[in-house]
């Protein structure tokens, strides 16, 4: 008799566990797979569902639909993939003597067991709601699954006041969400910034006007204390500056990986709280892998373990679990942290580490402010764009970038994600051989002019400072000139309280008005005049010459206009 075929039971039926098994059942055919799910609703979307609140389409299922409409149901994957999806069954316990599951149906109750050779766990994360008082009223909800989705649209159909707790990704795109749809919508945020750790202060700076520029009412470093009611329902929020009336309450502060079935077998949990796996994806049982939103995976520059929950890197990771359960050898390498929103008119994406993340690594970041056009200025597409380059003094290696605007961020990021894998230096960046034509870039790309600027400030040619350390410095009361060499019509349209309007053209021939003993900031709109103007003043003798990085694109504080 032939050996029997070895059987794999995967948990989750999402992204990453649907990619295993599709991926198993192509390169080992012969498998038995069954996949398990507590949810009638698998193979879906997640990060989709912003956009059916927002009403961009009507029918819901189009988040599990395959590319040509067909429904990604249990018949399915049965019939196209041959594999047995068991859903509204939950994974309760798992033997690993026994190599055994034991399952429930959510509906009647009945428990059984599920034998397996080798086990997958790609059990996802869920939603954090804190233990506060009201956080179980009605019309207060998460957005995690299809579900979740259809509650709040449900919702928001009645409601007129929106209040949504968190700044992160999810946060930010259920505010444009319910922007658009007409309501009056209030984000809470507990920390000083939104994208907390993913953008710096300056560059979340850009956001917040934003969001603000867009209608939402922006509340930072306010803490959720409790949610009030009436009869039942969600009737405003309550934090620590301030109470917020609410006919309903979107709770986005946060994801936890679902761990509580391998926690109970005894695997290795790592420290980010999540499921320990090696680069095969193996967990501390070899018989045992993970996936998905449930592990931890390597920071590629770092080196240590971080815990960054993508759509992209679970479909990654249940390739390499089923090319290693079919005997191929296979390995997921780590990731960059990258990620990219759309928070209205301004794109926002980043990759690798902040400067401050470098430092403690070890590195010695340097960063740079460049704001440019996406592509040729003579295209009537044209958009500006801000990218702010971070590398290593000594090795000249790129470490991280920000970009935001409302021009075109995705292939920058995707080109600087590909570059600091692969070790690249700003010297390589600068040159490149990018595509150019005007309707797709300028003829030195955003990417080369930013590559270019940090290659003159690593090489000592010129001093500069970001926009929010000038600002600061204004905060402050420091003695210093804010040097604005725009033209006197840019400066009547728009202008930085308290700069000294002198034009770049006049420069020269009024150097005798600007004081030699103190600091001398120049900037433009995009501060390439303002380089300018700090080189001829250094040729003039001043001293104390500093260019504001990125102009008044990049300024994060109130502008003056009229």
């Amino acid at each position: 008799m032939p050996p029997e075929a070895p059987k794999i039971v995967v948990i989750g039926g999402v992204a990453a566990g649907m990619k295993t098994a599709c991926r198993l059942m192509r390169v080992q055919p012969a498998s038995q797979v069954v996949v398990i799910d507590k949810s009638k609703e698998i193979s879906y979307g997640a990060c989709s569902l912003p956009y059916y609140i927002e009403g961009l389409f009507e029918d819901l299922d189009e988040v599990r639909k395959t590319p040509v409409g067909v429904v990604r149901d249990e018949k399915f994957f049965a019939n196209c993939k041959g594999f047995e999806v068991l859903t509204l069954t939950e994974a309760v316990a798992i033997d690993r003597q026994r190599k055994t599951v034991r399952v429930k149906n959510v509906e009647s109750g009945e428990e059984r067991e599920i034998p397996y050779s080798q086990l997958v766990l790609a059990t996802g994360n869920r939603p954090l709601m804190p233990p506060l008082p009201g956080i179980d009223l009605k019309g207060v909800y998460p957005l995690k699954t299809m579900g979740d989705a259809r509650r709040i649209l449900d919702k928001a159909r009645s409601a007129t006041r929106v209040v949504v707790v968190g700044g992160g990704f999810i946060g930010l795109e259920v505010a444009e969400a319910l922007i658009h749809r007409g309501l009056d919508v209030t984000l809470v945020e507990m920390k000083n910034q939104v994208m907390a750790g993913l953008l710096d202060a300056g560059m979340a700076a850009l956001v917040h006007r934003e969001l603000r520029k867009k209608g939402v009412n922006l509340r930072l470093a306010e803490g959720l204390q409790s949610i009030d009611g009436r009869q039942g329902e969600v009737a405003g929020v309550k934090t620590s500056k301030g109470h917020y009336p609410a006919d309903l309450v979107i709770v986005a502060i946060g994801v936890r990986p679902e761990v509580g079935l391998a926690k109970a077998a005894g695997l290795e949990i790592g420290a980010t709280g999540s499921l320990l796996v090696d680069e095969r994806m193996r967990s501390s049982d070899p018989a045992i892998y993970g996936a998905g939103d449930c592990v931890e995976s390597k920071h590629l520059l770092s080196g240590g373990k971080v815990y960054v929950p993508q759509g992209s890197t679970a479909n990654k990771q249940g390739r390499v679990v089923a090319d290693n359960v079919a005997g191929l050898e296979a390995s997921f390498p780590g990731v960059l942290s990258t990620l990219i929103v759309k928070v209205f008119d301004c794109n926002v994406t980043r990759t690798g580490l902040l400067a401050e993340e470098a430092s403690k690594c070890g590195f010695d970041p340097v960063t740079v402010l460049v704001p440019s056009a996406d592509r040729a200025h003579t295209d009537p597409g044209s958009k500006p764009i801000l990218i702010k380059l971070t590398a290593d003094r000594v090795s000249r290696k790129v470490l991280g970038a920000q970009i935001l605007g409302p021009g075109d961020v995705a292939k920058r990021i995707d080109t600087l994600v590909a570059g600091i894998t692969l070790g690249i230096t700003v010297d390589q960046l600068a040159q490149l051989d990018l595509a150019y034509a005007p309707p797709f870039s300028s003829a030195m790309d955003p990417l080369h002019q930013a590559a270019n600027a940090l290659r003159n400030k690593l090489d000592g040619f010129m001093e500069s400072l970001e926009p929010a350390a000038v600002y600061e410095k204004q905060q402050k009361g420091e003695d210093f000139v804010l040097l604005d060499v725009r033209s006197p019509k840019e400066y009547e349209e728009v202008r930085i309280p308290g700069a000294l309007l002198i034009p770049l053209g006049a420069l020269r021939g009024r150097l005798q008005e600007l004081p030699k003993d103190k600091e001398i900031i120049p900037f433009c709109k995009i501060s390439l005049r303002g380089y300018e103007a700090a080189l001829i003043l250094k040729a003039a003798g001043f001293s104390r010459v500093r260019y504001m990085e990125g102009g008044i694109l990049a300024w994060p504080c109130p502008l003056e206009t009229g």
